[in-house]
């Protein structure tokens, strides 16, 4: 096992949950997945299996896509529909009011994670703390929402489609939300469409994945793990270079590039992620994935 498992995931089951089932049915202990969705959340979960774990933390750093379904009128403890209601309010908006209370939130933001999260504070979870009836000092952070689009508004919900960089809470923004048009508002139902270059066509159902694991057929689901960063240039090494970047060591910058490439062996493997060293004209290893 060895690359990109895409899952659809239903209601109900936690992240951990269904890589629990997954490791289960295939038999493969590696497996991480590339970005958390809330238990009440569905869509796309990609999972990473064997070596592929090891690029785990590239995928988590990507921009994900959501269709979110915000009620107006109600704030809960956890800022969506799985919380304990603190406050209802009636609802008078129009959709030119909610318009213009989105615009505050796109672009460059930041924003303040629900207390019922997994951050750490202080070495204890955000959500441990608040179960306890402890308020977490969180602080805001820096988050992109890249596109913001009001798809429907049938009182009290408000259907949005969120583009946004890794690290944004849905659920803060439906509650910042309320918060701008006066009434309060909760997270009631959230969609990822996008994670990782996969879109929801792309991904299989548990049942899917248990039978084709029942039959033998598993690997035939997964995708290769480099599908995940075709936004990185490719660099195609000769056997010396191959040898040299498993090794740990650099190898000449060709031509100009920044940031961090794919490195391929002649044969076409993926053994490295490097990174440009502009300075220094090289390609230097940062993560070797197999040796040469």
């Amino acid at each position: 096992m060895n690359g990109l498992l895409i899952v659809d995931k239903p209601a109900g089951p936690t992240s951990h949950d269904v890589v629990y089932k997954v490791r289960k049915w295939s038999n493969e202990r590696r497996i991480g997945h590339a970005g958390t969705l809330d238990p009440m959340a569905t869509g796309v979960l990609v999972l990473c299996m064997g070596p592929a774990t090891r690029l785990a933390e590239y995928l988590l750093n990507g921009d994900k896509r959501y269709r979110a379904v915000v009620r107006l009128g109600q704030t809960t403890d956890t800022y969506d529909a799985q919380g304990r209601v603190l406050d209802s309010r009636p609802v008078d908006c129009t959709p030119e009011q909610i318009e213009s209370a989105l615009a505050a939130f796109r672009g460059a933001i930041e924003q303040t994670p629900p207390a019922f999260s997994a951050i750490q504070v202080n070495g204890q979870r955000a959500y441990d703390l608040a179960r306890r009836g402890q308020a977490p000092d969180l602080k805001p952070r820096a988050i992109t929402i890249h596109s913001l689009t009001l798809v429907g508004w049938s009182a009290p919900d408000v259907t949005l489609e969120v583009a946004c960089s890794a690290g944004t809470y849905i659920r803060s923004l439906a509650h910042d939300l309320g918060r701008a048009l006066g009434c309060g508002a909760h997270l009631a139902a959230l969609t990822r469409t996008v994670a990782g270059g996969f879109t929801l066509e792309d991904a299989h159902s548990l049942d899917e994945i248990e039978a084709a694991f029942k039959y033998g057929r598993g690997i035939d689901l997964l995708r290769p793990a480099d599908e995940a960063l075709t936004d990185w240039p490719a660099v195609r090494l000769t056997e010396a270079q191959a040898e040299r970047v498993s090794h740990g060591n650099p190898v000449s910058l060709a031509e100009s590039a920044a940031g961090l490439g794919r490195a391929y062996d002649p044969q076409g493997r993926l053994i490295a992620i490097v990174e440009a060293d502009v300075a220094a004209h090289q390609w230097k290893p940062i993560k070797v994935l197999t040796t040469v």
